[in-house]
């Protein structure tokens, strides 16, 4: 049988520390992931991601999601090192990633420098609610 909590506010063991629940619920990503694209596509990490799809190099679409958003409109980052091969160089580069097609079940990427490279390191974060 299930049980159920229902609080307002989390406080530390101390009493002095408190969050409300809506901060939790509200301010806690709904999906993220870290995956790489060189060789065979594979999820290291990943939450509320259901499966991930190479359509190309340097592209991946979709990126699907467990459970659905409530719409659209969600926020989220994708960093991508868009560099070809799994050597991970600094922060400090000259490729870009990018999202697309966004609906909420799914979006998909692409991580570029001066053409489409498959990368070995890609991370993205979603904020958003829940459907």
């Amino acid at each position: 049988m299930a049980s159920e909590l229902r609080v307002n506010t989390l406080k530390d063991a101390s009493g002095n520390n408190s969050v409300g629940m809506s901060y939790v619920a509200n301010g806690s990503a709904k999906i993220w992931a870290n995956w790489t694209q060189v060789s065979t596509q594979t999820v290291r990490d990943s939450l509320n991601v259901s499966s991930i799809t190479d359509a190309g190099t340097g592209v991946t679409f979709p990126v699907s999601f467990t459970s659905a958003m409530a719409n659209n409109d969600y926020a989220g980052s994708y960093y991508t090192m868009a560099a070809s091969g799994e050597a991970r160089s600094s922060w400090n580069n000259d490729y870009v990633g990018g999202f697309g097609d966004k609906t909420t079940s799914q979006f998909g990427t692409q991580s570029y420098a001066a053409a489409l490279v498959d990368s070995g390191v890609n991370d993205v974060t979603i904020q958003g609610d829940l459907a």
